[in-house]
């Protein structure tokens, strides 16, 4: 089964760009119930309580493949303070013990592999691999594949002349038809064709995306 997350997510505070990403929820709960952990935004908790500190959000980009299991851990149980003593969550601290990590990010093209956890406050970078399992604590760079506990580059997925050939061609920012029209260079490793067949597709069309 897979879950179209622009179709099912209803928290304010998960932002889904376009309408491709999806969650692979064989046998698992919904994104919203199974991946995404201690956000303040679904039904329950809007009905239940205010919040006391600003709300981290979830940002989504485009054509992202989360795998089964996968886990996003956004900022709600931030209140276990390393630098006190006690790492104890005491109510009556509690506004004092949270320290917020900030947005999370998943960028457009990413493959979130099964079990997978992303950490707060991390960014995903385009067309980025996290291998299933990895733990990530730390900013994946485009188009790198990392894997481990605590997460760490494995390798590019292309050279560096191509990763950037393909953040400047912009491609998951490109307009429907355009992306369909291209799918076929889009779905090979001939940059240099790819490259050609944006310059032709924008001449013929009288336009630069």
């Amino acid at each position: 089964m897979v879950e179209l997350l622009h179709e099912t997510v209803k928290n304010p505070n998960i932002h889904i760009r376009g309408t491709h990403s999806y969650y692979s929820a064989a046998w698992t709960g919904s994104f919203e119930e199974s991946v995404v952990r201690y956000h303040y935004g679904d039904e329950y908790s809007l009905k239940t309580w205010e919040p006391m500190w600003p709300i981290d959000q979830l940002y989504i980009g485009d054509y992202v493949c989360i795998g089964a299991e996968a886990v996003i851990l956004m900022g709600g149980n931030h209140t276990h303070r390393t630098d006190w003593f006690s790492l104890y969550p005491f109510p009556e601290v509690i506004r004092d013990a949270y320290i917020g990590k900030g947005d999370t990010t998943l960028g457009d093209g990413a493959w979130i592999g099964m079990r997978a956890m992303i950490m707060p406050g991390v960014t995903i970078g385009e067309g980025a691999v996290v291998a299933s399992g990895a733990i990530v604590t730390k900013d994946v760079a485009p188009y790198t594949i990392v894997a481990g506990n605590p997460a760490a580059p494995i390798r590019q997925r292309f050279p560096a002349d191509t990763v950037k050939k393909l953040l400047e061609l912009d491609i998951y920012k490109w307009h429907e038809a355009k992306f369909d029209a291209l799918k076929s260079f889009v779905s090979a490793d001939d940059i240099e064709a790819l490259v050609a067949a944006s310059a032709e597709y924008d001449q013929k069309q009288g336009t630069t995306t």
